[in-house]
């Protein structure tokens, strides 16, 4: 074809011919149509690959102002690098010819796949979780589809891509006539009868009355699409413009289990959420979606998915159960193996238990010779020490007489790197460092203090982690500072070659949330994972081009899985039970826990009543107590929670629990109208829920980024929270309900939010370990006491609760048992007031308690790993 320079009438009615050229771009031939324009395959003659060029309709770019703005917004979705999204490569303007060039993908587009019927529910929660992960990266850039639905997905080899994304907003730049701008692909007035056009199947009520598209509109558009994977069927139908209109704004679809009955009722809770009228009603963000997706997967049939979509293959069910071999049985029950392009089955592997006790066990590590193993372990509620054992079983387990110690790791020289007098704290520890040769020498101190350590290949340098002023910090060598963090790292881990270190990173402090992350010696970071609900244990696989993992997409039951260093993904095994990879051998053999894990809570609401026990489902954590001691603001963070978990309310008395909504549990407000949570998201969200009749009201976020806990000032007009702006250590911060701004009130690295009875100051923690009370309405901040550095490590809650007069700050610390003192404000001086044990104290890891200000009521929560180590061959 043969143009003038802006000849826009013979480019609208003409085609490109093969061989044409667009700058060094080469036409092969016309691939497509659409609503902006022609789409041909090319070749980049530069780079030597095939291409796909999207000629733009000319009424898309009519004017230099119209041009200008849709070039910024294309420069914008250029960045969006994601597996599951189209990549647009360039942009450009030549021979009066618009045109983007995008990845050139080989596959078919969702809505050809649905013409043969709806999905199998197994391929619509993982392509659906694949269009929600996409949609999450793009909504973190600001960017809104605005035009999701079946004909801009498509199926690959790889999995989903998504097309046009935010590029649909090009379409209205030039209005058209009786066109609301935001209306992307209606090309017609909506009065028009007996019409129906575009993609109205597929918009939200609120771009239908005109308003702006945010991401919550991509929301219902998923949830649409979502609907027409399971069913086969649009979510809404009609004869006209008027009737389908009519349907979106006033009905309800019906239910996917009508048409439907094997799919899972938990997928149709989860689209009728996103099909919410009101937008304030929907999932609020792409996120959400994307992991109560996985873990309706994952969950199997305890969110109502049939077992023969439970996992990828069918599972076979025998009756063969053993408590004390629990993954031993997973052999007989069968365990699912994947890869990236799918599932296959390998032989079952061979399974070796290597523990027989009551306990937990925290770290385990190959010898260098492959044929001992050396492991930390807490049995029958004893402390935990160091033990000895052989893969083959020819002796028993010996302990190195390493008590209160913690392994760290060994190195190829037989060393162990270990913490002394280290304190549990959701899988790693804090205290001095030492080194201790295998032989059974004393100890050698190497630092005051180190949270975790992994020895490099060669043996002759460490790698750590340790908590400085509020932040944990990789070094390594140590000293050197490779990755910083307000949340934790966990899991770290050096590559065989020594030149990539594997770790967790974890947004929470002292929650299990996190992805995968990987650094070299440089300090240049990678994530390699998105966000799980849970992520504990890590390890290189052999040849250092994978890393290895235990993780969970909801509650706590982890699969194993892999990831390589460009974030290829897969499953490696699932199991029934939750298990926790701890090492990987040079020759493939695995070291794997089987964890029965549980948390609990016990407590009373006066000195007359008998300590009753006060948990609720699998994994309930206390949060706040009431005034008066007779009500408990309690959270679910086990498989029935969901990604961003449950909280209740619950009588002292022990009658049932309340549900009030999603997030995690931090306050009752001092009437007991409200409880303050917060949602995870992301974005991390203080929310409002009332305990009663009302509506559920966000906190304005203003610069943080995230949340640690969070507490009522007395009267319950203000809040006090910990948390941390974007790339800030956390601080103490004070803010005005209902729509004030958050104001710092400690130093950064100062952390603690315990308001006095009077409204005046708040205890915090300072990083030298100095107890503070700071003014919350002008002043100086006051000392109060300095705590030893063991203590320092040592404290679960940092300070719990004042005494109702105000002279008594109470403060808790201990592992296996808890111990709570008192501190007089003025003098500093302590006592113990109480402590707190589990009746049985087998596999506690640590205990947290709740006060209230006179001291008649109390609840605590445990947590009990009953963990079984394993020797696994034969996993690949």
């Amino acid at each position: 074809m043969q143009s003038k320079p802006g000849d826009d009438s013979i480019q609208s009615h003409a085609s490109l011919a093969s061989g044409a050229l667009l700058s060094h771009y080469k036409i092969i031939e016309k691939i497509g149509a659409g609503g902006m324009g022609e789409v041909y395959r090319a070749q980049d003659t530069r780079l030597g690959r095939d291409v796909a060029i999207k000629v733009l309709s000319p009424h898309l770019a009519q004017t230099a102002e119209v041009r200008a703005r849709f070039e910024r917004e294309a420069r914008t979705i250029s960045q969006l690098n994601h597996p599951h999204i189209c990549t647009l490569h360039d942009i450009g303007h030549e021979a009066g010819m618009d045109y983007l060039v995008m990845e050139l993908l080989e596959g078919e587009t969702l809505a050809d796949r649905l013409a043969k019927g709806p999905l199998p529910v197994v391929e619509v929660l993982s392509l659906g979780a694949q269009i929600a992960e996409a949609l999450d990266v793009a909504h973190r850039r600001g960017i809104v589809h605005r035009d999701l639905k079946p004909g801009n997905v498509m199926l690959t080899k790889a999995g989903v891509k998504l097309m046009d994304f935010g590029l649909a907003r090009a379409r209205a730049l030039t209005p058209v006539a009786g066109v609301e701008a935001e209306s992307p692909t209606i090309s017609r007035p909506l009065t028009e009868k007996g019409t129906i056009v575009g993609t109205f199947q597929y918009m939200a009520p609120e771009q239908l009355e005109g308003n702006e598209a945010d991401a919550r509109a991509d929301i219902w558009a998923l949830g649409c699409v979502l609907y027409e994977m399971a069913t086969g069927k649009p979510s809404f139908e009609g004869t006209s413009q008027a009737s389908l209109i009519a349907a979106i704004m006033e009905r309800e679809p019906r239910p996917i289990t009508d048409l439907q009955p094997l799919s899972p009722p938990a997928l149709d809770h989860l689209v009728r959420r996103c099909l919410a009228k009101d937008p304030v009603e929907r999932w609020q963000s792409a996120h959400d979606v994307m992991y109560e997706l996985r873990w309706i997967a994952e969950a199997g049939s305890k969110a109502g998915v049939p077992l023969a979509f439970a996992g990828r293959r069918p599972r076979r069910a025998f009756l063969l159960w053993s408590v004390a071999g629990i993954v031993a049985a997973a052999i007989v029950m069968g365990i699912f193996f994947g890869d990236r392009l799918g599932a296959r089955r390998h032989e079952a592997p061979t399974f070796t238990r290597l523990t027989f006790q009551r306990g937990w066990v925290a770290v385990a590590r190959f010898a260098p010779d492959g044929k001992s193993i050396f492991y930390c372990a807490a049995w029958d509620g004893h402390p935990h020490e160091v033990y000895e054992t052989r893969t083959d079983l020819s002796i028993t387990p010996r302990s190195l007489g390493l008590h209160e110690t913690w392994l760290h790791a060994v190195s190829r020289t037989g060393e162990l790197a270990v913490g002394r007098n280290a304190a549990y704290a959701l899988g790693y520890s804090g205290g001095p460092m030492a080194v201790v040769p295998v032989s059974g020498a004393a100890p050698r101190d190497m630092m005051a203090n180190a949270n975790q350590a992994d020895w490099s290949p060669d043996g002759k340098t460490l790698a750590i982690v340790r908590r400085v002023s509020g932040e944990d910090r990789l070094e390594m060598p140590p000293g050197r500072v490779l990755v910083v963090t307000s949340g934790w790292l966990g899991d770290i881990r050096i590559s065989p070659d020594g030149r990539n270190i594997g770790f967790t990173e974890h947004s929470v402090v002292n929650d299990g949330r996190g992805n995968v992350a990987v650094v070299d010696l440089a300090g240049h970071k990678t994530n390699l994972t998105g966000e799980f609900a849970d992520v504990a244990g890590l390890a290189w696989s052999p040849n250092g081009q994978e890393i290895w993992f235990s993780a969970s997409a909801a509650g706590t039951r982890h699969h194993l899985r892999a990831v390589t260093l460009d974030g290829g993904l897969r499953t490696v095994a699932q199991f029934p039970a939750n298990v926790i990879l701890k090492d990987i051998a040079s020759d493939g053999r695995v070291l794997l826990i089987s964890q029965r894990a549980q948390t609990g809570i016990r407590g009373r609401s006066s000195p007359e009543e008998e300590e009753i026990e006060l948990g609720w489902l699998d994994w309930p954590w206390a949060r706040a107590l009431s005034a008066d001691g007779k009500t408990l603001l309690l959270d679910d963070q086990g498989e029935t929670a969901g990604p961003t978990y449950t909280v209740y309310l619950r009588s002292m008395d022990g009658s049932a629990p309340v549900r009030l909504g999603q997030g995690a549990g931090c306050a009752l407000s001092p009437d007991d109208r409200w409880a303050l949570t917060i949602n995870f998201g992301p974005p991390h969200r203080l929310v409002q829920i009332p305990t009663g009749a009302g509506d559920t009201l966000s906190v304005p976020r203003g610069r943080i980024e995230t949340y640690q806990y969070a507490r009522y000032l007395p009267g319950g007009r203000s809040i006090v929270f910990v948390g941390a702006e974007s790339g800030r250590p956390q601080r103490a911060w004070l803010q005005d309900l209902p729509a004030g701004l958050p104001n710092p009130v400690t130093p950064e690295g100062t952390v603690g939010c315990t308001p006095s009875p009077d409204g005046r100051w708040m205890a915090a923690i300072a990083p030298d370990s100095t107890i503070m009370l700071y003014p919350l309405h002008g002043g100086e901040p006051r000392f109060v006491a300095k705590l030893a550095v063991e203590e320092a490590l040592d404290m679960r809650e940092g300070v719990n609760q004042w005494s109702a007069d105000g002279r008594t700050l109470f403060l808790s610390r201990g592992g296996v048992r808890l111990d709570v003192f008192g501190i007089d404000v003025q003098s500093g001086e302590r006592k113990l007031w109480k402590t707190f044990e589990v009746p049985d104290p087998a596999g506690v890891a640590m205990i947290s308690c709740l006060i209230t200000r006179d001291g008649q009521s109390y609840a605590y929560g445990y947590l009990r790993a009953l963990d079984e180590l394993y020797l696994i061959e034969g996993l690949k």
